[in-house]
């Protein structure tokens, strides 16, 4: 029988959630039904939405696709989903596969909106595919160059990926700062050296900021060489963030530039696009070092008690996995 039911996680009022009841259609023509494995929370962007920060000017820019419900609530949030295919084409009947999709038991999308997961790629990893298409278009955005010397400035999901993928590149110094020590091992893990921000090299050619906070932006334009660059992927909502831009910042000839995922960087626009982007991301996810990403897991079930928790800083750490247990409706 097809399973006609599902259940979702929706963001109520400011910081208060809950599990709903979704009806489900039978997939059609070029459609798939999904059945979850897991789900990420993206603590930042997850983090703003359930305390109702989203700025409206920002609600279109931040609606994530199969979003339903409108901010700052009730709406139904989330984009790192990994699932298997339990109806739809043959070519994708039982694959493991990655959705864009909210936190749901059960889903019926278009066949293109999602991507299979490499067979290299464990279903538990693959929900970081979201944030590694956050760094790869980064560092497209401000592309290293051999020998540069660089520094990542917030330790988290974002900044975590970035250093990661910084790691590989020949010749190049990569330092991941954050304000706490307990982050050293995952920077080792990620292999990449760890400094506290007051430790941290300058006379960067290029600094990645991912702290969110204005400490953080501070002390990647004091790292910055002359003519060096921050890549700003901090997300701040409705927070007003003030920058120092006296001392070097017009004599060094300084750049402060914005990065976002919601579109792929100039760089590459003209040659690749969301999915072969995020095809990359997934490849990218067979280097178990990732897994340092990921410090938290919870049933489904759990969610709406856990993520005010990770909100209010409860729970520390990086990547939240949610896992769905079987059958994965709830029935």
């Amino acid at each position: 029988m097809h399973p006609r039911s599902a259940r979702a996680f929706w963001v109520t009022s400011p910081g208060r959630g809950e599990i709903r009841g979704a009806a489900l259609d039978p997939p059609g023509d070029g459609e798939v039904l999904v059945r979850a494995l897991y789900s990420g929370v993206s603590r930042g962007t997850e983090s703003l939405v359930l305390r109702g920060g989203v700025p409206e000017s920002q609600y279109r820019a931040m609606r994530a696709p199969f979003q339903e419900g409108e901010f700052p609530g009730p709406v139904k949030y989330g984009y790192l989903s990994v699932g298997v295919v339990e109806e739809g084409p043959e070519r994708l009947l039982g694959r493991t596969v990655f959705c864009l999709h909210p936190h749901q038991t059960r889903y019926v999308v278009p066949e293109s909106a999602v991507t299979p997961v490499p067979e290299g790629v464990p279903a538990a990893r693959a929900v970081l595919a979201g944030t590694v298409e956050t760094a790869v278009n980064a560092l497209w955005d401000a592309p290293p160059l051999i020998g540069d010397r660089i520094a990542v400035v917030g330790a988290g999901m974002i900044g975590g990926s970035v250093a990661a993928l910084l790691a590989r590149f020949p010749g190049v110094r990569v330092q991941l700062v954050d304000a706490d020590p307990g982050r050293a091992a995952v920077a080792g893990a990620l292999g990449v050296d760890f400094a506290l921000p007051a430790d941290a090299l300058g006379d960067c050619d290029l600094v990645v900021h991912a702290s969110a906070s204005e400490a953080g932006l501070a002390r990647c334009l004091e790292l910055l060489a002359p003519e060096g660059t921050v890549l700003e992927l901090s997300w701040y909502g409705d927070r007003r963030v003030s920058v120092p831009l006296g001392e070097a910042f017009h004599s060094g000839r300084l750049v402060l530039r914005g990065s976002q995922v919601g579109t792929v960087a100039p760089a590459r626009r003209s040659s690749r696009g969301y999915a072969d982007r995020l095809a990359l991301s997934l490849d990218l996810l067979a280097d178990p070092v990732f897994d340092a990403l990921v410090t938290g897991e919870c049933g489904f079930d759990e969610l709406p008690s856990v993520l005010p928790r990770i909100a209010a800083g409860e729970l520390p750490g990086l990547c939240h996995r949610v896992r769905y247990d079987p059958p994965g409706d709830g029935a």
